[in-house]
């Protein structure tokens, strides 16, 4: 288990971590339409998950940009979410102001579905844990990073390097 911290404060993250060679649980998020969204929704194809506590946030938002110029280098095997708690509509508000059009903008506010499934939910803010995850065609984990001070960066390139591997 990682020891998570936000804002150098120890938290408490609900459900378990998982790691590579895992089964990667499935989750109902919400489209910024409100449309359920399932990782059965991207069956087949390799999946980029970048989880982040507020997408309108310094760090967040930066992470979110990474991933969407990378996610236009891709091509149609990998699909590429973020995931926060933010409402829908904010998130549709900020996909359309920060010009976001590479990547699909996802809550998890509803019911934490996704949170609790991959042991991110933060249990004393109700805001997810920054994270990575790399999920394969067979809906295994091929990597996993629950970064340890929530405000802290994500390690880009590992996660970038677990796509590329499974691309090859």
């Amino acid at each position: 288990m990682t020891s998570t911290t936000f804002k150098n404060n120890p938290v408490t993250l609900a459900g378990k971590q998982l790691k590579a060679g895992d089964n990667a649980p499935d989750f109902t998020v919400l489209a910024n339409d409100l449309q359920p969204v399932t990782l059965d929704d991207s069956k087949g194809k390799i999946r980029l998950i970048s989880v982040v506590p507020s997408i309108d946030t310094g760090v967040c938002s930066k992470q979110t940009h990474r991933f969407n110029e990378e996610a236009g280098k891709f091509g149609d095997d990998v699909e590429v979410m973020t995931i926060s708690v933010d409402l829908p509509f904010a998130q549709a508000r900020y996909r359309s102001t920060e010009e976001i059009g590479n990547i699909q903008i996802l809550s998890d506010h509803k019911d934490l579905s996704f949170g609790e499934a991959y042991g991110v939910a933060i249990q004393e803010l109700r805001l997810l844990a920054r994270s990575i995850f790399v999920i394969d065609k067979d809906d295994k984990i091929a990597y996993s990073e629950y970064v340890s001070e929530v405000t802290d960066h994500p390690d880009y390139q590992e996660a970038l390097d677990a796509v590329e591997k499974l691309k090859a």
